[in-house]
């Protein structure tokens, strides 16, 4: 919506402080509920000094908070319109319902004349009785609190105001009529998933491209997401269900995400990935195959190592470093230190039964001692 907005002249200022930082770096958000989680204190630091001219090395929380405060004010007072989402829609009294920790929302309801919510078709619940227990699951699930900090509940426009709700569709209508996948519609965006996923731990939000990260993006992706990439997201899981475990609403993503995979959806892109990653792919199983290959193929690997972990142009690592850094180089090999270890300290011993050792038998490919025993017990 930003970049619409934008391109026809309008100036959109986020005012989520998370959703801030990365609007003034420049780059899309890597959490569903912490944007800037990928940002140390020092980088927002760096960054206000830029573009808020606070004092250069400032750390600190609090003073960083207060420079976004100063700054978000007189956009606030200088707001011509403001667009929200909202949390839940309440069916039976056509109340928004608009959830947040810092007060942006409602100071964004409040003061302008006209104030725009979007939201998806499948945030409306059937009464105030259904939101008690989301709000519970969603602060929970979300940060560990009771409840967020600011609950807002709104039902019309303020005097002499105006209030427009879009309800966006965007293929919700085609996903609920899967019977498979419809349950995916019931996410309260909490973000449980995401903390608990190891790929999304290690990779970050920004490797999806996708609006929505995680496990649950995984999900919405091929439904959702109109490119090949992101409907090739499926396949970039582990499958270990720990964000099934974790899903206040119960939503069996690990089981989805199987699904998908068996799905016509990503076996078609999988026919047609390109030759360099069949080529690589046909390298990978070579190597695994042949003790003698995968050590050499660790060796060409630790050499390369310190020159693919530099930035320069034509570097083929160059589309990973854009965003992370290369794992540290191990040095030596497993096998060069085991190795080494061996030389220090003699020959190894206790593999091997000595002549005095008990019986060996072999059962089932398991090598298995055994004692005689005497007829006496």
């Amino acid at each position: 919506l930003n970049p619409y907005l934008e391109s026809r002249g309008v100036e959109v200022v986020d005012t989520d402080l998370g959703e801030r930082i990365v609007q003034l770096g420049n780059e899309p958000p890597s959490h569903i509920i912490m944007p800037a989680i990928h940002r140390s204190r020092e980088d927002i630091g760096a960054l206000f000094h830029r573009e808020l001219d606070v004092p250069v090395g400032e750390t600190d929380p609090v003073r960083l908070t207060e420079a976004a405060r100063r700054h978000l004010r007189s956009r606030f007072l200088g707001a011509d319109a403001a667009i929200t989402g909202a949390n839940f829609a309440i069916a039976e009294s056509g109340t928004l319902v608009v959830v947040t920790n810092e007060g942006n929302a409602d100071l964004g309801m409040s003061l302008p004349e006209l104030h725009v919510a979007c939201l998806g078709i499948e945030k409306v619940i059937p009464g105030l009785a259904d939101l008690a227990v989301l709000l519970r699951l969603l602060a929970r699930s979300a940060t560990g609190q009771p409840i967020s900090v600011y609950t807002s509940l709104v039902t019309g426009p303020r005097p002499g105001a105006e209030l427009h709700i879009v309800l966006v569709d965007n293929g919700r209508t085609r996903l609920l009529a899967d019977e498979r996948h419809r349950r995916a519609l019931g996410c309260i965006r909490c973000g449980a998933c995401l903390n608990t996923c190891p790929v999304y731990r290690r990779a970050g939000g920004h490797a999806y491209g996708f609006a929505i990260p995680g496990p649950i993006g995984l999900v919405l992706a091929p439904a959702l997401g109109g490119t090949e990439d992101q409907r090739r997201l499926p396949l970039a899981s582990t499958l270990c269900g720990s964000c099934t475990a974790v899903c206040p609403v119960k939503i069996d993503l690990h089981e989805q995400l199987i699904d998908w995979r068996a799905s016509d959806v990503p076996r078609g892109l999988r026919e047609r990935l390109d030759h360099l990653e069949r080529l690589l792919a046909r390298l990978a199983a070579a190597c695994l195959a042949s003790p003698a290959l995968y050590a050499l193929a660790g060796i060409a690997l630790r050499a390369a190592g310190p020159v693919l972990s530099r930035r320069w142009p034509g570097n083929p690592a160059s589309p990973w470093l854009a965003s992370r850094e290369l794992p540290a180089h191990p040095g030596a090999s497993f096998r060069a230190r085991w190795r080494d270890r061996s030389s220090r300290s003699g020959p190894t011993r206790g593999f091997a039964p000595k002549p005095s050792s008990p019986r060996w038998t072999r059962r089932s490919g398991v090598r298995l001692g055994t004692r005689s025993r005497s007829s006496n017990r």
